[in-house]
């Protein structure tokens, strides 16, 4: 019996339905749809490569921020999870430094790893985060090398879930346990992501994402000046009755890199006029003392989306604390708070006055949830995604009310996930 043959069975045991379970969940259907999921991209890649070399499927996750919005990129503080939806690699390695990837919906790509320089012409794809994660690894001195791919995602691109954060974790994975015999350790991951992100890609990301998708689970991040802290949680949002739900607007954000790169530069504008290098080093009582001076000298854009970012660090910390006394309601109130903030003040709802898809998902989640769940927007902004907390009662006629408007399919029920990349163990 081949490889191929060997994992498609190893699917149907014990053992690897256990580590699926722990990945995905156990809903009605789950299990069955993972394990076609992976035999189909074992069969898709037996087709393409029939590799001789050994055969890996390594997971990484999207990922869902619940507070904390925009404020990782001026060292403030997020909670936020891994979650079921994931990028998925079939993936064997090579003797050479050819980077074959055949992506479920995109074009087949191949690269070399030879040349690690930054291409201009590369900014904005997929070929810039495999070269950025491999220029990274290869400044640290981490062995690197060619590898055949076959990649699924359900963690889709504008979905919200950051597909391009659960990319650079998997890539990450993929050099670390095919040349070095393990993964990256989860900090390093998160930021090798984001160095690729940022250099290569030409996104001025913050860290939060790849953070999520590294670590797993639900945590939240410090992101001090000297290093990150990471500090796990355990919250079960469904034992309470609750669905956290994404709700997908069908806005893009392909044109939309200016206004997100506008958020940390007006932040870090107004702590420059106070002599800081971000907001994190300037206290919320010195800049609403300064503010008669401030205004005038920054723009009252940047003077609201500061008053955002004070606003919502704190409120992260009343989050964290609401939850570990078990204190559902508070929660619950500081998303709103959030959401109100993120509309009012960071004003990160929509881009052009013409297309307010997130402006519509937030007024028919508060007609469907008002005194009984929460909304927000959700990630970057300006098109994508809302986080809901949806009572398990309010589930199906919330669904069919965004759904009504933009189409079926839209809602994205989660589970956390608690862990961050991982290779699947087929032995049986």
């Amino acid at each position: 019996m081949n490889q191929y043959a060997h994992m498609s069975r190893a699917l149907t045991t014990s053992p690897v339905m256990d580590q699926l379970a722990r990945l995905y969940g156990e809903q009605n259907g789950t299990m069955l749809l993972q394990r076609n999921r992976y035999a189909s991209a074992l069969s898709h890649h037996e087709r393409l490569f029939g590799a001789q070399a050994p055969v890996y499927a390594i997971s990484a996750p999207g990922r869902t921020e619940i507070g904390g919005n925009h404020t990782d990129h001026n060292r403030g503080k997020v909670l936020a999870a891994a979650v079921s939806l994931d990028t998925l690699s079939v993936v064997s390695p090579r003797d050479d430094l050819t980077v074959n990837i055949h992506s479920e919906g995109y074009p087949p790509m191949t690269l070399t790893l030879d040349d690690l320089s930054q291409r201009p012409e590369e900014e904005g794809t997929t070929y810039a985060l495999v070269r950025g994660v491999a220029a990274r690894f290869r400044e640290l001195g981490l062995p690197i090398g060619g590898f055949d791919a076959v990649i699924t995602s359900t963690v889709v691109s504008g979905s919200g879930l950051s597909s391009s954060a659960a990319f650079e974790v998997l890539i990450s994975a993929i050099f670390g346990h095919l040349f070095s015999g393990r993964l990256p350790e989860s900090k390093l991951a998160a930021k090798i992501g984001q160095y690729a992100e940022n250099v290569y890609f030409g996104k001025p990301s913050g860290l939060l994402d790849q953070m999520a998708a590294a670590y797993g689970g639900l945590i939240t991040v410090d992101f001090r000046p000297d290093d990150p802290a990471v500090t796990p949680m355990q919250y079960d949002f469904a034992a309470k009755g609750y669905s956290l739900v994404v709700v997908s607007t069908g806005g893009s954000h392909a044109d939309l890199t200016a206004d997100y790169a506008a958020i940390p530069q007006e932040m870090r504008a107004v702590a420059a006029a106070l002599d800081a290098p971000c907001l994190r080093a300037v206290r919320p009582e010195e800049f609403w003392q300064s503010l008669p001076r401030l205004h005038g000298q920054v723009s009252d854009r940047a003077l609201l989306r500061a008053i955002h970012y004070f606003g919502e660090n704190a409120r992260v910390d009343r989050q964290v604390a609401a939850l570990r006394a078990d204190d559902l309601p508070a929660f619950l109130e500081a998303i709103l708070e959030s959401g109100r903030s993120s509309c009012m003040y960071l004003q990160n709802v929509y881009a052009k006055p013409q297309e307010q898809g997130l402006s519509l998902a937030l007024a028919i989640a508060e007609q469907h949830l008002k005194g009984v769940g929460a909304w927000r927007v959700h990630g970057g902004g300006f098109a994508g995604t809302t986080l809901n907390f949806v009572p398990h009662d309010r589930l199906e006629a919330f669904s069919a009310a965004m759904e009504g408007v933009f189409g079926e399919g839209c809602c994205h029920p989660l589970n956390i996930r608690p862990v961050g990349a991982a290779v699947i163990d087929f032995k049986e």
